[in-house]
C-alpha cells in the first residue's frame, strides 16, 4: 500500500519534500520557476533561468552549484531539461533529476556531480 502512495504524489508535494530535505542537509536552495504569460497589452513575458532549467536551483555545503529536476514516479524530463542538466554537470555543477528527498540529496553529495 505505501508504494502506491508514493507512486501517486504530485510534483508539488515531492519538491516541499526535497527543499526541506536539502536546506537541513545544509544546501541554499530556491524554486525556479519559467515560463510565459502576457503583459497588460498581450504581449509574451518570458520569464526563469532558461527553457529546460531546473526546478530547484541552489548551492550545495561545499560551494557546487546545484539544479535539482523534480519529477514524480511517472514523470519525464524533456529533452530541454536533459540538456541543461548535462550543462551544469559538464561545467562541474551537481544537477539531476529526483523523485523524491534522498535522491536529491544523493545528486546535492555526490563527488561525481551527477
Amino acid at each position: 500500500m505505501r508504494g502506491d502512495k508514493a507512486s501517486k504524489r504530485s510534483e508539488a508535494n515531492i519538491q516541499g519534500d526535497i527543499m526541506i530535505a536539502l536546506a537541513s542537509a545544509g544546501c541554499l536552495i530556491w524554486r525556479q520557476n519559467t515560463g510565459v504569460l502576457p503583459d497588460e497589452n498581450g504581449r509574451p513575458i518570458k520569464f526563469g533561468l532558461c527553457v529546460g532549467s531546473s526546478d530547484l536551483i541552489g548551492v550545495a555545503p561545499d560551494g557546487r552549484f546545484l539544479a535539482i529536476e523534480v519529477k514524480s514516479a511517472i514523470g519525464q524530463p524533456t529533452d530541454a531539461q536533459n540538456r541543461f542538466i548535462d550543462a551544469v554537470r559538464a561545467k562541474g555543477g551537481r544537477a539531476g533529476i529526483a523523485r523524491c528527498a534522498d535522491d536529491a540529496l544523493k545528486i546535492a553529495f555526490d563527488d561525481a556531480g551527477s
